[in-house]
C-alpha cells in the first residue's frame, strides 16, 4: 500500500512523504503506482523548475520520496502541492484505501 503524508504549518503545505507500493498489479503493470509516481515526480520537477523556493528531496529504491520546502513557501509551490493532493485524492477515490492512504499532519515547527 502507498502511504502519502502531507505536512503543513499554519494550514499551508510545505512538504510531503510518499512511501510503499500499491501492489494493484504486477511489477510494470501497476497503474496505481504508475499514477502516483508520475504525480510525485512531476511535482518535484515542477517545484525545482518553476519556483525559486529552496527544496530538499530524498528518494530511495524502495518507493520512498520525501520533499520539503525550506523557508517561506511561494504561491507557486502552494499551488503545486495542492495539485499533488488533488491528483492523489483522485487516485484514492478511484481505487480506495486498499492501495493508497493519504494523511495530513499539521506541525507546530518546521
Amino acid at each position: 500500500m502507498i502511504k502519502a503524508i502531507f505536512y503543513s504549518k499554519d494550514n499551508s503545505y510545505f512538504g510531503f512523504k510518499i512511501s510503499g507500493h500499491a501492489e494493484y498489479g504486477c511489477c510494470g503493470k501497476d497503474v496505481v503506482c504508475a499514477g502516483v509516481s508520475a504525480l510525485v515526480i512531476n511535482t518535484v520537477n515542477s517545484l525545482e523548475e518553476f519556483t525559486e523556493d529552496s527544496i530538499v528531496t530524498e528518494e530511495s529504491e524502495d518507493g520512498l520520496v520525501k520533499c520539503k520546502i525550506l523557508g517561506k513557501v511561494s504561491p507557486q509551490s502552494k499551488l503545486l502541492l495542492k495539485a499533488l493532493r488533488l491528483g492523489l485524492c483522485s487516485i484514492y477515490e478511484e481505487y480506495g484505501d486498499k492501495y493508497i492512504q493519504i494523511f495530513f499532519r499539521e506541525v507546530s515547527h518546521v
